[in-house]
């Protein structure tokens, strides 16, 4: 009977714990990006390359570009299969662009005049994640914005499709391969 006992109040404390946790509605993810629901992918800084670029908006931002895909991504664009298939995933990584003073220093010798740039501070991270029947209404893509690892607000969500529409030939992505 004594061993019986603390075995009860350890099942009893397990019941507690688990009806304690259990959710009691749907549960809003703060994590996931607002309309989609879309996380950052674990590992997603792994990933393959697809292409780096930059961005520059007229007097308001300068900026240094990566695009990252999942396997499933990188193969579609890398063969030029349209539409991505559902599972594809895309990353982009935003930074400020800055000079690089100290590359400038060592190159001016043999190349005059020269100026170099690096990232700076990171932006954001969006991401593209395809699913045709989860997002059918948005051209198959589910949207995410993220700085410092929180989601941005709704009103910037709203604006992602409406922007990816005139790549609407190139399965809303803007980005293209580089070999």
């Amino acid at each position: 009977m004594k061993r019986i006992i603390p075995l009860l109040i350890a099942v009893a404390a397990l019941i507690g714990v688990v009806a304690g946790t259990a959710p009691t509605s749907q549960p809003v993810d703060e994590e996931a990006s607002p309309i989609y629901g879309v996380t950052i992918p674990p590992g997603y800084r792994d990933w393959k390359l697809i292409a780096v670029d930059q961005l520059l908006l007229a007097g308001k931002s300068d900026q240094l570009r990566a695009q990252l895909g999942n396997d499933i991504a990188v193969k579609a664009i890398a063969e030029g299969k349209l539409p991505f298939p559902d599972g594809s995933i895309i990353a982009a990584i935003h930074w400020t662009r800055v000079p690089a003073e100290d590359n400038d220093k060592v190159l001016n010798g043999p190349f005059p005049g020269t100026q170099s740039f690096v990232v700076g501070s990171r932006l954001n991270v969006q991401f593209m994640v395809k699913d045709s029947n989860k997002y059918a209404a948005t051209g198959g893509w589910g949207f995410a914005d993220f700085k410092d690892g929180k989601p941005a607000s709704e009103a910037i969500h709203k604006t992602c499709f409406a922007c990816h529409e005139p790549a609407k030939d190139h399965d809303f992505v803007f980005t293209h391969y580089a070999p």
